[in-house]
């Protein structure tokens, strides 16, 4: 067993942030998480013991990781002395157990063996990322159906294209960078379709101003989408994927202005033989949960980590930072890891600059900002469900459809999520409701209503309340950036 001042979960943009710059301040920090190399998920790049030229193709803000990257290796050690990271990869955090003074991470290996199973710190910064969020489509669970950050996942780390002809669809600025790489690794992208529209910005242009980079990176997309002559059509949706064995085609379907689905438009089908979903992300919170920290509802209706103006949690000693607080983006993320950083040395007695502090706390300020207007921009359209059949399956691990969870609430009685779960089985299959936990949720609710945080939990959150076993773990599936899934899961 190793002994940490601080344990950090997750080495995506805000872990990396944290842990250097914890060892910078001269605590002795583990850094954990579940790949063999620092990057996460949106860093993710192809392997660095089989270098490749241009490592950073497609990349965004590749000089701050690489910055990051190299501030880690002049940082790690393996003795854990004062100042310095150990690098736990391909370790999973199955467990986080607090403890009188600290904490206890239970690791277990992604693949081969375990070689540190406990880690020890006195405190915690949990940055564990998030996951693509997904609505049912009838078809969807055909061959060919992947989410926009699987495809992009391919793209970065093993310049691989999911397919030859593609269609990007769902909502939100992930559309566009998944779009032109697929373009730029030579696919045809035959259209990108956004169930929003861009007017929706113009409702807080203080907030869409807040980050001036990121009208820059949409210009850039733009201008990708132009070249490539990839059609952008706004307020329209994938309905209906067709296809016997794999994807064949898509049937796209138009949205009014409330988000509802129009029955005197009719589009022709598109043949495809790849369809890339994106509806936003949601946070994965297994870790979040499991030390007792405090959640809420977010403006995208994603269950979120609580934090204060530190990144600290109601849990002494346990900080929060990344997607975990609130899908806002990299750069987001990294100034909360450094912020939570800068919190865990002050509460460690270290001294810290209460300028850096407030430049900090006055960046993650205007990302948020941001982050509520882009929300609000792409919101998952009210008339989702419109597009959905009885037959149509929404838990595509326990292969429960929409009539069976319409038969739950309408005539068991069902009026919650937690019923819904327990009656119809959506959420209890290998993925423990991260694919479906969202859709379920909504759909055990009547349609239009907000989302709590009583409605999420029980479909997406679960930690082992018995002993685990070498079954269990071998069963569990794997979440983003350092977690286990068998809880929620980036």
């Amino acid at each position: 067993m190793a002994r940490f001042d601080l344990a950090v979960v997750g080495a995506g943009p805000a872990g990396l942030s944290a842990a250097v710059t914890a060892a910078e301040r001269g605590l002795r920090v583990a850094l954990v998480d579940a790949g063999t190399q620092p990057g996460g998920q949106f860093w993710r790049h192809p392997d660095e013991l089989h270098p490749r030229p241009e490592e950073g193709r497609g990349q965004h803000l590749w000089s701050r990781f690489t910055d990051l990257r190299a501030r880690l290796r002049g940082l790690e050690v393996d003795s854990g002395s004062a100042g310095s990271v150990e690098f736990v990869s391909g370790h999973q955090v199955w467990f986080v157990e607090n403890l009188a003074e600290g904490f206890a991470l239970h690791l277990t290996a992604t693949h081969g063996e375990t070689r540190l199973p406990q880690v020890r710190a006195d405190a915690l910064v949990l940055c564990p990322g998030g996951y693509d969020r997904q609505l049912p489509v009838p078809g969807w669970e055909l061959p060919g159906v992947m989410a926009a950050g699987g495809v992009q996942a391919l793209l970065k780390a093993h310049r691989s294209v999911a397919g030859r002809r593609a269609v990007v669809a769902g909502t939100g600025p992930f559309l566009l960078p998944v779009a032109a790489g697929l373009a730029e690794a030579g696919a045809e992208v035959v259209a990108v379709c956004e169930a929003g529209s861009l007017s929706g910005w113009a409702r807080s242009p203080l907030g869409a101003a807040a980050v001036p980079s990121k009208a820059l990176e949409a210009v850039e997309y733009a201008a990708l989408l132009a070249r490539h002559r990839i059609p952008y059509r706004m307020r329209t949706v994938v309905a209906a994927i067709h296809g016997e064995t794999e994807v064949g085609s898509v049937g796209l379907g138009r949205l009014d202005r409330d988000g509802r689905l129009r029955t005197d438009v009719s589009l022709p089908d598109l043949d495809v033989d790849l369809v890339a979903f994106g509806w936003g992300f949601t946070p994965s919170l297994e870790l979040i949960t499991a030390v007792g920290a405090s959640t809420r509802v977010d403006v995208d209706e994603s269950l979120v980590a609580e934090v204060d103006d530190w990144q600290r949690t109601d849990v002494l000693g346990a900080y929060v930072a990344g997607e975990a607080t609130g899908v806002g983006g990299a750069l987001l993320a990294v100034a909360e890891g450094e912020l939570a950083a800068l919190a865990a040395s002050r509460d460690a007695g270290r001294q810290v600059s209460e300028p850096q502090v407030r430049h900090l706390q006055r960046q993650i300020a205007r990302g948020r900002r941001f982050a509520a207007t882009m929300h609000r921009a792409h919101p998952v359209p009210t008339g989702w469900q419109d597009w959905l059949r009885p037959e149509t399956t929404v838990c595509r691990c326990e292969e429960t459809t929409l009539g069976e969870i319409c038969d739950a609430t309408e005539e068991l009685g069902a009026t919650d999520a937690r019923t819904v779960k327990l009656l119809a089985r959506p959420g209890m299959g290998w993925c423990q409701g991260r694919v479906c936990g969202f859709a379920a949720a909504k759909l055990a609710k009547p349609v239009g209503e907000a989302l709590t945080s009583s409605d999420l939990a029980p479909l997406a959150k679960r930690t082992f309340a018995a002993p685990v076993t070498l079954e269990t773990l071998a069963t569990a599936p794997t979440g983003t950036d350092g977690a286990t899934s068998h809880d929620n899961d980036a």
